[in-house]
């Protein structure tokens, strides 16, 4: 036996492209127009509000804060989830067996707790990149199906809800392997909220074949029209739901890592289990922080301020667009815009590097933006499969969860577009 081949790494991360942000992230830190303004990965680039690092820093001084949590989370912020949250359910849930924390809302305890070999799990596409790996190292197989792009998103404006759910091709993807479906609502990159409506004929499905839902609803205080919890819906909806949440994504500290699961007790269970062997438990001091945002969040008028400051900044941004004659995909939520690039011509002797000439159009127009604007936006294609790269290769995507000025310097530098753009 060749003594290096005990040395090769496993199948599941040996044939993995370079991933679309170490690209972004590397050719921002090389480019000649520095400093780069980076509206690609979707972090903040301000703090959370003081309360909330107030909280975080006290609890830096309180000695079980810097000690092992319980596995499924410290009790003051399952308590304080169930709180906030039961509103929304319009009953209250119980923080002991309905709610469990999680390090990130993407460690994939959802799936290591449900998904065995040859389980499938559809995801719509363009999709959240890690739920691949999520599902794959498990032994899943993933089934794909597409959101539709607005019929003339390429020469005028549209909005989000626009990307839609052709339901002849979700029902034609269950088979009786199907154990899950993800959704993701406020969408990650669209935009969208999905309707009462539409969510209501993917629930229907699921109780009809008895599939686990998996709702991403990280963004779920970033909306800017009705929204809508799958799980709120029914309670045979319910039974098979698992709702995602983040409070990266809620109090602006993507870096805090701390996520957690709600749902029926037959279902955390098991996720909590998974986490259990994942990572045992997720950090104290801002879990106990976290809490404390959901305590004082409404005496803060945090989350109406919140989507008032976010709906601001992504309207002040996309005001560029309409100045370059760009189309765009107007967000009912969350903070990444779509704008449609079919009209920016790259000039055809563009020197560009081994590892993206033969990637999308996409890839090719964020690094054109890069080098030549100094404008960091990701390409979409990343988060779908090559038989339906097609369908985001004109478009990118822009984070507007930055400060003003930083949004204001980026519409400058995107001026620049100007000469090359043509009908």
């Amino acid at each position: 036996m060749d003594p290096r081949a005990k040395l090769q790494p496993a199948a599941r991360v040996a044939d993995r492209k370079q991933d679309v942000w170490s690209i972004v992230n590397e050719a921002a830190a090389a480019s000649p127009k520095q400093p780069i303004v980076n509206m690609g990965q979707g972090f903040f680039g301000y703090n959370p509000p003081q309360f909330i690092l107030n909280a975080a820093k006290d609890a830096l001084d309180k000695v079980d804060c810097n000690q092992y949590s319980p596995t499924r989370g410290r009790p003051r912020l399952k308590k304080a989830i169930a709180d906030s949250y039961s509103p929304f359910w319009g009953r209250a849930l119980n923080p002991d067996t309905e709610v469990t924390i999680t390090t990130g809302a993407n460690e994939g305890d959802a799936f290591m707790g449900f998904i065995e070999r040859e389980d499938e799990v559809i995801i719509f596409e363009p999709f959240f990149d890690q739920y691949l790996s999520n599902i794959e190292m498990p032994g899943g197989k993933i089934v794909y199906v597409p959101l539709h792009p607005p019929p003339n998103g390429a020469t005028q404006n549209s909005s989000a809800a626009e990307w839609t759910i052709d339901f002849s091709e979700l029902e034609a993807a269950i088979t009786p392997k199907t154990k899950m479906i993800v959704l993701n609502t406020p969408h990650n990159p669209v935009g969208k909220v999905f309707s009462k409506q539409e969510l209501l004929k993917i629930g229907e499905l699921c109780v009809k074949n008895n599939i686990i839902i998996l709702s991403d609803e990280v963004y779920d205080r970033l909306y800017y029209v009705p929204f809508t919890r799958m799980a709120t819906l029914s309670p045979e909806i319910e039974r098979l739901t698992l709702t995602v949440g983040s409070a990266g994504k809620n109090f602006y500290a993507t870096g805090w890592r701390v996520g957690w699961l709600i749902g029926p007790p037959h279902l955390i269970n098991y996720v909590a289990a998974a986490h259990t062997r994942i990572c045992y438990s997720s950090v104290s001091p801002l879990q106990e922080a976290a809490a404390v945002g959901f305590e004082q969040a409404d005496a803060n008028d945090f989350w109406n301020t919140a989507i008032k400051e976010m709906k601001g900044k992504m309207d002040f941004f996309n005001e560029i667009w309409k100045e370059l004659d760009l189309p765009f995909s107007d967000p009912e939520g969350g903070y990444f815009v779509l704008v449609n690039m079919k009209k920016v011509k790259i000039p055809s002797d563009y020197p560009f590097p081994d590892h993206v000439k033969d990637r999308p159009r996409d890839f090719k127009l964020s690094w054109f933006l890069i080098q030549e604007v100094g404008v960091a936006a990701i390409p979409p294609t990343e988060f779908y499969t090559d038989a339906n790269a097609h369908i985001g290769e004109d478009w990118l995507r822009f984070a507007v969860c930055k400060e003003d000025d930083v949004l204001e310097r980026a519409k400058e530098r995107l001026r620049d577009l100007k000469k090359y753009i043509s009908d």
